[in-house]
């Protein structure tokens, strides 16, 4: 019985420790720094368009990105302006609290993924045919990818949570030092 109480210390003072050299992290961080991936879940949609054509019940799920997506794309440099926006406004600013200057790098290294598996694709597509099997896995992967990894990251965001993917974290993490 006492190791038992032994252990239930320990934990409450360890998990005393980590919250206490853990900031708290307000909602409107924890809110701006969930809405950063929009950003890269956006512009994953191209990856996935063989993918909600075969599912109509999908594609209504992710109809309001389609739209954003529709409207980033009618405005010349969009991506450019949201991409450098993020990078200065964000990231570089040291006002703002870390947590934010990190979801904002990840999310940026995240679309910068996006964009070379697109140049990536771009050669393997016209290599393998439009609709070959290889080619319609590996953009569905892509894109599957991008939705899953975005969506921990707003949860993990609206957690409160710094959002670890493997690579990009710690790329992330040495950019806004």
């Amino acid at each position: 019985m006492k190791s038992i109480t032994a252990i239930v210390i320990y934990q409450a003072q360890y998990s005393t420790i980590l919250f206490m050299n853990t900031p708290e992290i307000d909602t409107k961080d924890r809110s701006l720094g969930a809405l950063i991936y929009l950003f890269p879940l956006v512009y994953s949609l191209p990856f996935g368009i063989l993918l909600l054509s075969q599912f109509p019940w999908l594609y209504q799920f992710f109809a309001p990105l389609v739209a954003i997506y529709g409207i980033t794309n009618s405005l010349p440099f969009a991506s450019l302006l949201i991409f450098f926006g993020l990078w200065f406004a964000v990231v570089r600013n040291e006002n703002v609290s870390n947590f934010l200057r990190f979801n904002a790098m990840q999310a940026i290294l995240l679309n910068i993924l996006q964009i070379l598996f697109s140049l990536i694709m771009g050669v393997l597509i016209p290599a393998f045919g439009g609709q070959s099997l290889i080619s319609e896995t590996l953009t569905n992967t892509i894109f599957m990818g991008s939705v899953v990894a975005c969506f921990f990251c707003i949860f993990r965001s609206i957690q409160g949570q710094y959002a670890e993917l493997p690579l990009l974290s710690d790329a992330a993490s040495s950019q806004i030092r």
